[in-house]
């Protein structure tokens, strides 16, 4: 698995649900590398969607 590297980008905004206990850790990791919890949650979701295996089809 290649190794993830936070960078600055600009994106729309959405609205997300996400546990207290899950923020917490973002946010520390976004002042880890001085960015946003936003710019961290949209690297995240990058590296996920491209790292990911694909559903395999039931028969």
């Amino acid at each position: 698995m290649s190794d993830f590297i936070p960078k600055q980008y600009k994106k729309d905004p959405i609205t997300i649900r996400i546990s207290f206990q899950k923020l917490e850790k973002i946010d520390q990791s976004a002042a880890a590398y001085n960015m946003s919890r936003s710019e961290l949650i949209n690297q995240c979701i990058d590296y996920a969607l491209a790292n990911m295996s694909t559903p395999k089809k039931e028969s």
